[in-house]
């Protein structure tokens, strides 16, 4: 006779592939559970990675009915990947949890968020589109450049401002002027669980880049997504993607720090997926240390240990109160070391923040080209 641990997940076979990061967080003590943002903002049992986890290996075996109460928490993650850092095992929650929400997706049982992004996915891209045409209306930019940028869909439709700073800073950093990507990289779909739909996706944009030499990326989750997740499903861009703070930050010494600064702080926020999502922690401070001729203000928690914005994981769709004391506690946490202003380098965290925060919230794009100027 088979142990129980090791039936066949026959209700959800698709995580069969998981078995193991879904069995280390079933039977751990939890030792992982403060380290996550959201069941620290919504204090259910259910909530922690421990929770979340054994519900996702429950359901595949089919102990539990695959309805709302049992289903719904495989999308309270941010993607944050907190819990992996404070796991001994570097166990892969997002990733499995990820996996978890198309298994249940495909069965028909998903959050309302999650299944309205799907569903309006193709609107979402038509926008995403008609705004990379109209910051394409620039001296930075020439169409047929065998540089191209993806900016990502927040940046270029809900912070125009900031994908113009880093259109214009990526140029003068190549020297040349360049393309924008046009497509969107698909990251919402696979958030949401429809796997099929975030693979087509990502093929349209591998499409579009076929003919491109060099591709810089600005937002740290389509960096994920073209970096981490495209291999995965077998998507081989035709170049090796750069992220552009790390691209800056080669070049700082073209930077010129900044005069006539305020006297204030100047507080770095380590986003989730630049940060634990792809390991790039020096290179925004290099550049912060650089234009202000000192180094930035830190929080309490950062880098590896820094806290999330509460902005990923599509969590602002499928549970935007939860989202929104997440993103509280890390302006809290900024006020209560002495305030000032916060830096970070993700059109999320940047939304986030500003949607809280009473003091300044800019991205790093905007210094950076501050520093390019003639």
């Amino acid at each position: 006779m088979k142990r129980p641990d090791q039936r066949p997940m026959h209700a959800l076979p698709m995580l069969e592939s998981q078995r193991g990061a879904l069995e280390k967080c079933t039977f751990c003590p939890k030792l992982c559970r403060s380290a996550c943002p959201v069941s620290n903002a919504e204090t259910r049992e259910t909530l922690t990675p421990w929770g979340k986890m054994s519900l996702a290996y429950f359901a595949a075996h089919g102990d539990v009915p695959l309805d709302a109460s049992h289903s719904d928490p495989a999308w309270a993650c941010t993607g944050c990947n907190a819990c992996k850092h404070s796991c001994d095992h570097q166990n892969e929650v997002s990733t499995t949890l990820y996996q978890a929400r198309s298994a249940i997706m495909a069965k028909g049982q998903s959050p309302a968020g999650a299944s309205r992004v799907v569903k309006n996915f193709d609107q979402h891209a038509n926008r995403t589109r008609h705004a990379i045409a109209e910051l394409g209306v620039s001296n930075s930019v020439r169409r047929d450049s065998k540089t191209c940028l993806l900016t990502g869909c927040s940046y270029a439709r809900a912070t125009p401002r900031e994908a113009k700073d880093a259109i214009f800073a990526t140029s003068q950093l190549v020297g040349e002027p360049i393309s924008l990507a046009e497509n969107c990289c698909g990251l919402p779909l696979l958030m949401a669980g429809a796997q099929d739909a975030f693979r087509a996706q990502a093929e349209r944009l591998r499409d579009e880049l076929r003919d491109k030499k060099r591709l810089v990326v600005l937002d740290p989750g389509c960096a994920m997504a073209v970096k981490v997740h495209y291999p995965k499903f077998g998507i081989d861009l035709s170049t090796d993607a750069e992220v552009f703070v790390e691209l800056a930050a080669t070049h700082v010494a073209r930077l010129k720090p900044l005069d006539n600064l305020p006297d204030q702080r100047v507080r770095y926020h380590d986003p989730c997926q630049l940060g634990r999502g792809l390991g790039i922690y020096d290179a925004p401070r290099l550049i912060l240390n650089r234009l202000l001729g000192r180094a930035p203000d830190e929080f309490d928690y950062r880098r590896e240990k820094g806290a999330c914005s509460g902005a990923g994981g599509l969590l602002p769709s499928t549970m935007p109160e939860v989202a929104k004391q997440i993103a509280k506690r890390r302006i809290s946490e900024h006020e209560e070391i002495g305030g000032g202003k916060i830096v970070t380098a993700c059109a999320s965290s940047l939304l986030s923040f500003r949607a809280t925060a009473e003091e300044p919230v800019e991205d790093i794009a905007t210094w950076v080209a501050r520093g390019l100027n003639p």
